[in-house]
């Protein structure tokens, strides 16, 4: 951030950020650079429409975020915003490959997995966050998706159905990591999003359990008491001593809609903060390409193709678009047939050619499991009958008996047997 210029560091496709003292009659306030409960608006977003309004938000801000979209059509051709200068996304390269990254990711998602599901334990009691220890969980995470990005896709890959509340929160902050990188966003606001992402179904925690792991359909009531898990969650956040205001207003705030359809509210986008879109994207991927107690997880194309239908309606488009982005076509820990028929799970993949990843090969021509062997298809590595290996589809793991026991066990194979070499 270049504080000198008022001028944000990258501003992603809808918001800028700007210094206060460049407000000007027209301009649409989307975000301010606190809580919008501890400003003295009543509105989440709105237009200056006169001076007052410009002074009104100098006096309680130092900088805040301009949708340039929204701004009055009629003021939109007397002013221009001053020019961003070129984000300097240095620090965001590729630190470091899968493999030399992988165990540390694996420590540092169980660990902080552990750690989510004792938040969510003194939840359920109605005991508030420990802060301070969320945020130094937070700061290691964002950490591994910096030094390997592919790493993090990985585990977020490795679902498991009995642990999935406190996992799916931890997938959640990550991925919510994850795009927020892809977004160009600074390093402090990729902890702030992360730790949006980690504390938005702390509310879930209050619902009856009963309810909340239910298999089948919900009853009318049980669907109103799972609807509260929002205003549950705002309530528990707020008590919890220095909790960042945004992540309070992203647990409030997750399952509204772009078209004011969502609830508990029923807010449109322009009233929908930067974090509350980034995490309600990232949440219903996670949740869709998961097994859950009613249903089985759906493959990563299955859920984009999905959500690329509610662009719009439920999830803000550009926003949209950078998350597939970081994903890619292939991404890591997803599972993959080869042309020839063998099956294998994606381990790493260069950005700038994304059909052609590094695989490790897990089934063999007929579907049955064979030694690991890791091929880098951009390498044209060959396959046995002399044929460069290439993706033919995505597939579910569960389809072909691939699950995350077998995918440890080949790849801690492949480990041991690299230090052997």
């Amino acid at each position: 951030m270049n504080d000198d210029n008022n001028i944000f560091l990258a501003s992603s496709n809808v918001l800028t950020k700007i210094d206060v003292k460049d407000l000007q009659i027209g301009m649409y306030v989307s975000k301010l650079d606190k809580p919008w409960l501890e400003s003295e608006f009543l509105f989440q977003g709105f237009e200056l429409m006169n001076q007052a309004d410009v002074d009104a938000v100098k006096k309680e801000c130092k900088f805040v975020f301009i949708d340039i979209e929204k701004q009055n059509k009629h003021h939109k051709a007397k002013f221009a915003l001053p020019k961003a200068p070129e984000a300097n996304n240095s620090a965001y390269e590729r630190r470091s490959s899968f493999t030399n990254e992988i165990e540390k990711t694996q420590e540092v998602f169980q660990k902080n997995s552990s750690l989510v599901k004792s938040f969510m334990d003194g939840a359920a009691l109605g005991r508030g966050i420990n802060v301070d220890i969320a945020k130094k969980a937070v700061a290691e995470c964002v950490e591994c998706v910096l030094k390997s990005p592919d790493a993090i896709l990985w585990m977020t890959q490795l679902k498991n159905r009995d642990l999935y509340t406190a996992q799916h929160s931890m997938n959640v902050c990550l991925l919510a990591i994850l795009l927020a990188r892809q977004m160009k966003l600074s390093v402090d606001e990729l902890n702030q999003v992360g730790l949006c992402g980690m504390m938005h179904d702390m509310g879930k925690m209050l619902v009856p359990l009963e309810v909340l792991n239910k298999p089948g359909r919900f009853e009318p009531h049980e669907l109103a008491l799972m609807n509260k898990h929002p205003e549950y969650g705002r309530n528990l956040l707020i008590k919890s001593k220095d909790m960042y205001g945004g992540a309070i207003d992203v647990a409030y705030s997750h399952h509204e809609r772009m078209d004011g359809k969502g609830y508990p509210r029923g807010l449109t986008g322009e009233h929908l903060s930067q974090e509350t879109r980034i995490v309600t994207i990232v949440d219903m991927y996670d949740a869709m390409t998961s097994d859950r107690v009613y249903q089985k997880g759906r493959s990563h194309r299955d859920a984009i193709d999905d959500m690329l239908k509610m662009r719009g309606s439920h999830l803000d488009p550009g926003y949209l678009i950078k998350f597939i982005e970081a994903l890619g076509l292939y991404p890591a820990g997803s599972i993959v047939e080869m042309s020839n028929g063998e099956v294998g799970v994606v381990t790493e993949v260069d950005p700038t050619h994304q059909m052609q990843p590094k695989v490790m090969l897990c089934l063999d021509e007929d579907k049955k499991l064979r030694p690991p062997r890791h091929i880098d298809l951009l390498k044209l590595d060959l396959d046995a009958h002399g044929k460069n290996y290439k993706i033919k589809r995505l597939v579910n793991g569960h389809d072909h008996g691939i699950d995350n026991e077998i995918i440890n066990s080949y790849l801690q194979k492949s480990r041991a047997d690299s230090e052997l070499v």
